[in-house]
């Protein structure tokens, strides 16, 4: 049977593009939430609501996106996800009512998350082995920096024309990472792939394979120190040492880096070492730059300066540690699911996201207003971490 779009490979920048899309949208307009609050006359509390309902339509839409693809294909499911975005960032854009705000990122996080999941199962089926390894670490790297530079974009555009301007934006992104999806985007799921599949058994496969839920607490771990460190943070350095907004805004350009770092040393490491070994290194310096937290958090008789940069400079190994084990998990998590990728990247999305938001809930329950808080309950965490991979990911022969 002669397919409709030839399947081959789709490019670098093409999937960084599809993948790093979301999480621009999601702190883009960060700094415009007073402005929001203002303009339509609700508190603080109610317009964070948008971050939160972000999040939760972000989850549904991993496993909704996810598992259609596996019915029409990467290429529809995709390009679909994108109608839905730019719809959601055009209600946002023309919004009258915070109630309406509300509706309008729920769609618009439905429809981002097909750029998360979609975009990595291409990627899964369309590259293996170290090359495969070696690309999520590529990606990795890229993407360091959106979180970094959503909010610099939306201040300067805020500032300059107004907060429905930053929609405007993401109006106007949302139409042109169409059209070169749509000219650009190859089909990766074979015709013959495109079977009705049932979603009870492959949950079944994955809740009773050891190493995907290994692999999945160790991303939505991850993931959930790097939220919960956004959430600490503000207190940390704004309250503690007395940081301006602006200053703060700074960091994230040493979180980016710490991220790239890491994921450029684990593409290096993969000349030397397995993906899995790669993840217990990773691991153990990020335990290492926990350690080294504590220590600067507990030790007051340091200079409130000498203090600040010891933290800074714990936070750096942590995060470097973070980015080098992240790639691999992604890369390996769903190895043995090839015969239903899409689905299964659904479902396992779907899981990690919930762990996530579990863990971030938990930092703010653990918060007791020292700089204590946070590297404690990172440490819990790393140390669940560190012993889940050594048990599950390592061969015996290779723990050592």
């Amino acid at each position: 049977m002669k397919k409709s779009i030839e399947t081959r490979v789709p490019s670098l920048l093409l999937l960084i593009v599809l993948v790093g899309f979301p999480q621009i949208s999601e702190t883009i307009f960060t700094p415009s939430l007073p402005d929001i609050a203002y303009d339509f006359q609700v508190s603080m509390a109610t317009v964070q609501l948008t971050l939160s309902i972000y999040f939760l339509a972000f989850a549904l839409g991993v496993f909704f996106w996810g598992w259609l693809s596996d019915f029409i294909g990467r290429r529809k499911a995709l390009l679909f996800g994108l109608l839905f975005y730019g719809l959601g960032s055009f209600l946002c854009f023309r919004a009258p009512t915070i109630e309406v705000l509300l509706l309008a990122r729920f769609v618009q996080a439905f429809g981002a998350s097909t750029g998360s999941v979609v975009t990595q199962t291409i990627l899964r089926e369309s590259y293996s082995g170290n090359q495969r390894h070696a690309l999520f670490a590529q990606i990795s790297a890229a993407l360091a920096f959106t979180p970094a530079i959503g909010p610099l974009i939306g201040g300067i555009v805020d500032q300059s024309f107004g907060f429905r301007a930053v929609f405007f934006v993401l109006v106007l992104m949302s139409i042109l990472i169409f059209c070169y999806a749509f000219l650009r985007l190859p089909e990766t799921l074979e015709v013959n792939q495109r079977v009705s599949i049932k979603l009870v058994p492959i949950c079944k496969r994955l809740l009773t394979n050891q190493k995907v839920l290994t692999y999945g607490f160790l991303i939505g771990a991850i993931n959930g120190i790097l939220f919960s460190y956004y959430a600490e943070a503000p207190f940390i350095f704004i309250e503690q040492f007395h940081l301006s907004t602006a200053m703060y805004g700074f960091l994230g350009i040493g979180v980016a880096s710490a991220s790239i770092l890491g994921s450029l040393l684990s593409k290096r490491l993969l000349t030397i070492y397995q993906p899995e070994k790669i993840i217990l290194i990773g691991i153990g310096n990020m335990l290492l730059g926990v350690v080294f937290l504590l220590f600067a958090s507990v030790v007051t008789v340091f200079p409130e300066m000498l203090q600040f940069w010891l933290i800074l400079l714990g936070l750096f190994i942590m995060l470097t540690g973070m980015g080098t084990a992240l790639p691999n998990c992604l890369s390996l998590a769903l190895v043995d699911f090839q015969d239903v990728i899409g689905t299964a990247g659904a479902i396992f999305s779907l899981g990690y996201y919930l762990l996530v938001s579990l863990f971030t809930f938990g930092m703010s329950k653990f918060h007791n207003g020292t700089l204590l808080a946070m590297p404690l309950y990172f440490l819990v965490l790393g140390s669940v971490m560190f012993y889940l991979t050594r048990k599950f990911l390592l061969p015996k022969a290779n723990q050592s």
